[in-house]
């Protein structure tokens, strides 16, 4: 569930969209509530078909939805639709533009699209931020896929967003590249843009996002904070490597959430909330083993990684269909 967001720059209420044939691609178990601050960083995780390019095509006016209300800057999209998408830029998966125009004429064109005056010192800003600059008389075509990538954020920059959609910005671009975008997102996120980003490389939402959010299934499954999410979710691991293989664990050992590997020849505690109870329970288990004569010539921990849990709340979601 989501925390309650006060005067949410985006304002997502029941929203539902069901295609030709029945197919509901959100909403399927009660329509979609999702609140975005204003001036944060939303990472919006899930697999394909999850639901996440349609939810943003609802927003930006590219999918009609079935059902539910969307309000942006205190405005209901459905009837201030003009007026909303000027305030908002999409970067979208699939590239789109005439591959034989110039760069710097297409990011022109689409400041213009939405009415807004000429500003070539505005523009320039945009292509150099983005490394861009040197490529402007460059016909699109002749770009290599990343700086086509970086055209695509340039163009949805142009008229200065106060939300920006970025969906997967990452894929196919390699990681000089990848580091370069966000620098500049997070240049943005200090000139106040809110950015709602989707992306499949979840150690970049863990490093970047205030907040995330996951989707399945047209389903939300969770929203909060990341660092709540880490300390609610979060598990620690650690491998205690013994001196001498044991056949069973010791009775003296039952209260802990242990299992025995490699033969018998490495200790396994799984356990913790996230809340520090993990490496507390960990230091506890390395006295015990010491005060019981067991001895151990190694001992690594690691804790969960936002990645681990992600793929946790989809097996959760998979189990609770099965039964």
């Amino acid at each position: 569930m989501q925390n309650p967001v006060d005067d949410p720059i985006l304002d997502i209420r029941g929203l539902v969209k069901t295609y030709k044939g029945g197919v509901t691609a959100l909403g399927a178990a009660g329509g979609v509530d999702l609140a975005i601050r204003k001036g944060e960083i939303f990472a919006l995780l899930g697999p394909n078909g999850a639901g996440k390019t349609t939810l943003i095509g609802a927003v930006c006016g590219l999918v009609r939805p079935s059902g539910g209300t969307i309000s942006a800057f205190g405005l209901d999209v459905n009837k201030h639709w003009r007026e909303v998408r000027r305030r908002i830029g999409l970067v979208p998966q699939e590239l789109s533009f005439d591959m034989f125009d110039l760069v710097i004429r297409q990011v022109r064109y689409s400041r213009g699209m939405f009415g807004l005056a000429p500003d070539e010192a505005r523009i320039e800003e945009v292509l150099r931020a983005l490394s861009l600059w040197d490529k402007k008389d460059e016909p699109i075509r002749k770009l290599s896929g990343g700086m086509k990538r970086r055209v695509m954020i340039a163009k949805a920059l142009a008229h200065d967003p106060d939300i920006l959609f970025l969906d997967e910005p990452t894929a196919g671009v390699d990681v000089e590249l990848r580091r370069d975008m966000w620098e500049q997102i997070d240049a943005l996120r200090a000139r106040g843009t809110t950015i709602i980003l989707t992306t499949h490389y979840i150690e970049e939402a863990q490093e970047m996002a205030d907040r995330v959010g996951v989707i399945n299934k047209g389903r939300i499954l969770l929203v909060d904070d990341k660092d709540a999410i880490m300390a609610k979710l979060g598990r620690t691991e650690a491998h205690f490597t013994l001196d001498q293989p044991m056949v069973t664990i010791p009775a003296a050992l039952a209260g802990f959430p242990v299992a025995l590997e490699e033969d018998g020849r490495r200790l396994v505690y799984r356990g913790g909330d996230g809340t520090g109870k993990g490496k507390r329970e960990v230091a506890q288990l390395a006295q015990e083993l010491t005060r019981h004569g067991i001895n151990f010539v190694g001992m690594e921990t690691r804790e969960s990684t936002l990645e681990e849990i992600f793929v946790g709340l989809l097996n959760d979601q998979a189990q609770e269909a099965v039964a």
